[in-house]
């Protein structure tokens, strides 16, 4: 089934981070993070179109044995997320997510990764306008009309010189919504994000606009929302170190998420995770270095699980966290 986004009210929108947020990290926070959608770590489009199970790896929501519908198991659609420069391959790419029942496409011109960026790739595209609209444009015509077709970007690559007119290829290219990630490739992810220079697009182009970039609290959610000029947002790493920060963001009565609630999500992320055991407690200790820039407790719990290798030990020690002993 294809998502339409009620642009009418405030979305919010969980980003696509590669090698972070997952299909068990996007299940993880969507059970308790009430997001409008989720987007999918990209999916690299080169030289082909990609089979099948090349989508399901990715996004194993879309499966057509499951019973998902291309959502997380607890309800939030995933918007899938193709990167390339061949507006050919990105259309028919485009076309085969939407046959594997892909609710709406989001085309990546954002990326910084210099690998990604050698290959002609993400926010390299920025310093060619009509590349990004030829894409976008391609996509848009070959996928069904009922199908949105989103584009995320940075403000531009070295500088900001171009930021006017991507978007105006966005616009004229017809896509349904921009997210824009306020700094430029150069500027990377080091403070601060430039949200104000949002505001001149979300005045231009009358296509909704999606801010993004350096929300980690509720008071930068605001600022950012009044400097950028749009009610919509799309949270990163914000989101992954803070897992309620959206159910702050859309309640201000909302009560914080309790660390024993958070330590059954950690657990939740443990189980879930179908890769090796080395590889599932390297990246749960990745997640919980980032839980330490929000919570005290995570501070504390770091201190032993940077020293544990094993599955089984890690559980262990998070139901240890969750149940411990009564001390007489």
């Amino acid at each position: 089934m294809p998502h339409i986004p009620n642009f009418s009210q405030p979305q919010t929108v969980l980003a696509p981070m590669e090698g972070l947020t997952d299909p068990v990290m996007r299940s993880v926070l969507t059970s308790i993070g009430n997001y409008d959608w989720t987007v999918s770590e990209f999916i690299r489009v080169t030289q082909t179109v990609l089979p099948a199970h090349v989508f399901y790896k990715y996004v194993p929501e879309l499966k057509h044995d499951g019973e998902l519908q291309g959502k997380t198991r607890h309800g939030t659609p995933v918007h899938i997320q193709l990167l390339g420069s061949n507006p050919e391959l990105m259309a028919h790419n485009a076309v085969k997510a939407c046959e594997l029942n892909a609710p709406a496409i989001d085309l990546n011109f954002g990326c910084p990764a210099k690998t990604v960026n050698n290959h002609r790739g993400g926010s390299v595209l920025l310093t060619e306008p009509e590349t990004v609209y030829q894409i976008i444009h391609a996509v848009r015509q070959a996928v069904p009309s009922q199908i949105p077709v989103s584009a995320k970007i940075r403000l531009g690559y070295e500088d900001t010189s171009l930021t006017a007119e991507i978007g105006d290829a966005v616009q004229s290219a017809n896509a349904s919504w921009l997210t824009v990630h306020a700094r430029t490739k150069t500027q990377g992810y080091k403070p601060p994000a430039y949200w104000e220079l949002i505001a001149p697009l979300t005045q231009k182009l009358s296509l909704p606009i999606i801010a993004n970039g350096e929300i980690w609290i509720l008071e930068q959610a605001e600022r950012c929302k009044a400097k950028a000029n749009t009610p919509h947002l799309m949270l990163g790493r914000g989101a992954v170190t803070r897992p309620d920060l959206v159910n702050k963001i859309k309640n201000n009565n909302y009560q914080n998420l309790t660390w024993q609630d958070l330590l059954r999500l950690q657990i939740d992320f443990l189980h879930g995770n179908a890769k090796s055991d080395s590889m599932i407690v390297a990246r749960y200790k990745q997640w919980l270095g980032m839980l330490t820039q929000g919570y005290r407790q995570a501070e504390i719990l770091w201190q032993t699980a940077k020293r544990v290798k094993s599955l089984d030990e890690m559980l262990h020690l998070l139901n240890a966290q969750l149940h411990p002993p009564n001390v007489c």
